[in-house]
C-alpha cells in the first residue's frame, strides 16, 4: 500500500502529486495562492531572448504530477498568453499526468462571438491553443460570457467572485436604502443574483454604444427607482472605466445618493485610474485577479484578494472534489 503523508490538509503520495507554477504576469497572486494551499511554488526559469523569444523550463521533474500552470493576462496580454502556452508545452514534454491552466482572467474573453461579418472569436481560437499546447482542463474565474466553458475540449472550471464580493458588502453597506445596478442587459442576471442575495432592490442601465467611437457608451436611460437610493454597480471587469462613470453621472442625475462600483477584473487601461477618482463614484471594490501597481492606487479603490477562492478550487480538482459545491446557491 502506498504511503500517504498530509501536507497542509493536501493529500500527497509518491503516485499524486500537486505542482503550482506561475508565469511573470503576476506572481504576488501565485504566492498568495501557494501559501493557502500550504506548498512551495515550483522553481522555474523563464526569460525572454533578445529577439523577444521566452524561454520556459521548470527546476524540477513534474514527471506525473498534477500541474497548475497559473498566469494572469494583463498588459501585455499577447506576451502573457504566449509564456503560458510555453509553460504547458514544457509540462507536457516533461510528462506530467494532468495540465490545468490556470487564468484567473481570461484572455480576450470579449471576443466571443461574431458581431459582424468577416470576425474572428479570438476567444475559441484561445481555447484551441490551450488544448493544442497540452491542457487537460481550465480554471478561469467570471468568464465575460458562459458560452466560453463551450470553447474548450475538456473540463473548464468557471469560479464566481460573487460570494467574495458580497461578503465585503454584507459587512460593510447598509441595506435598507441601497439598489443593485445592472450597467447594461447583458450583465442583468448577475446583477438579480446580487439582488437577491443582498434582498434589495434591482435596476437596470439602457445603454448603446456608437459603433464608430471605440469605448465609447450613450447611457440613455434607468429602468428601477433609484433616487434617494445607494446604487451599487456590478460588473464582470472594468477597463477603461467610461462605461462605469457614465453610468455613475446618470445614477445621480436620477437623483442617486451615492454610487458604489464593484467588479472582479481590474483591467484598468489607460484612463481609468483617472476617470475612476471621479467625484460621482463613491468607492470601487474589485479583487486581485490582475495585478495593481501601488502607484495606481488610490484612497477610494479596495482590492480583495482572490487566492483563496482559487486554492480552494485548486484543492477540489486535486483532490477529485466538487468545484460546483463552492458556488452551491451563489450565482
Amino acid at each position: 500500500m502506498t504511503e500517504s503523508v498530509e501536507l497542509s490538509g493536501i493529500k500527497s503520495d509518491a503516485h499524486r502529486r500537486l505542482v503550482l507554477v506561475t508565469g511573470r504576469a503576476h506572481p504576488a497572486l501565485a504566492e498568495q495562492v501557494a501559501h493557502e494551499l500550504g506548498i512551495e511554488l515550483l522553481s522555474s526559469d523563464i526569460r525572454t531572448f533578445a529577439g523577444s523569444e521566452i524561454y520556459a523550463r521548470f527546476d524540477e521533474s513534474v514527471r506525473g504530477a498534477d500541474i497548475f500552470v497559473m498566469q494572469s493576462h494583463t498588459r501585455p496580454i499577447n506576451e502573457w498568453l504566449m509564456e503560458q502556452l510555453i509553460m504547458v508545452d514544457a509540462a507536457k514534454r516533461a510528462s506530467a499526468k494532468r495540465i490545468t491552466v490556470v487564468a484567473p482572467y481570461y484572455p480576450y474573453a470579449r471576443q466571443d462571438k461574431k458581431g459582424r461579418g468577416r470576425e474572428p472569436i479570438s476567444a475559441r481560437l484561445v481555447a484551441d491553443m490551450f488544448k493544442v499546447a497540452g491542457a487537460d482542463r481550465i480554471m478561469s474565474v467570471d468568464l465575460h460570457a458562459a458560452q466560453i466553458q463551450g470553447f474548450f475540449d475538456g473540463p473548464v472550471d468557471h469560479l464566481f467572485a460573487m460570494p467574495v464580493l458580497l461578503k465585503h458588502f454584507q459587512e460593510s453597506l447598509d441595506r435598507s436604502t441601497l439598489t443593485i445596478v445592472s450597467p447594461d442587459m447583458g450583465r442583468v442576471k448577475v446583477a438579480d443574483a446580487w439582488s437577491d442575495k443582498l434582498g434589495v432592490p434591482l435596476a437596470i442601465i439602457h445603454k448603446r454604444r456608437d459603433p464608430k467611437v471605440h469605448n465609447d457608451v450613450s447611457v440613455h436611460e434607468i429602468v428601477g427607482d433609484v433616487e434617494g437610493r445607494v446604487c451599487l454597480l456590478v460588473d464582470d471587469l472594468i477597463d477603461t472605466g467610461r462605461t462605469i462613470v457614465k453610468a455613475a453621472e446618470a445614477l445621480k442625475d436620477a437623483g442617486a445618493t451615492g454610487v458604489i462600483v464593484a467588479a472582479t477584473h481590474a483591467v484598468f487601461s489607460d484612463p481609468a485610474y483617472e476617470i475612476l477618482q471621479s467625484d460621482c463614484i463613491s468607492q470601487v471594490v474589485v479583487t486581485d485577479t490582475l495585478p495593481i501597481p501601488d502607484d495606481k492606487r488610490w484612497d477610494r479603490l479596495t482590492v480583495l484578494p482572490i487566492a483563496p477562492l482559487l486554492a480552494r478550487a485548486i484543492h477540489e480538482v486535486f483532490d477529485d472534489g466538487s468545484v460546483t459545491s463552492m458556488f452551491d446557491g451563489a450565482a
